[in-house]
C-alpha cells in the first residue's frame, strides 16, 4: 500500500500493514518512492502521512481512544 508524505508530497510504501492499522503504534516503517532508486526503510510518524488523495488517515488507525467520547 502507498501513502503520501504530507510535507514533501512523495509517495511512501508501507512495509508492515499491521503497524499502520495499530492505533497504539505512533510510527511505522516505510520506504520512500522518490526518484529511480528505492529508498531504505525508515520509521516515520503516522501524523506525517496521508492518502495519495490528501485524505487523512482514519482516526481508528492513529488514536487508541477513538471510541471514547468526552
Amino acid at each position: 500500500m502507498f501513502l503520501k508524505d504530507k510535507k514533501s508530497g512523495d509517495l511512501v510504501e508501507v512495509l508492515d500493514p499491521k503497524e499502520m492499522f495499530n492505533p497504539a503504534a505512533g510510527t511505522m516503517s516505510v520506504r520512500y518512492q522518490a526518484g529511480e532508486e528505492v529508498g531504505e526503510p525508515v520509521s516515520v510518524k503516522k501524523t506525517a502521512l496521508c492518502f495519495p488523495s490528501d485524505e487523512a488517515l482514519p482516526r481508528c488507525w492513529v488514536d487508541t481512544h477513538y471510541r471514547v467520547k468526552f
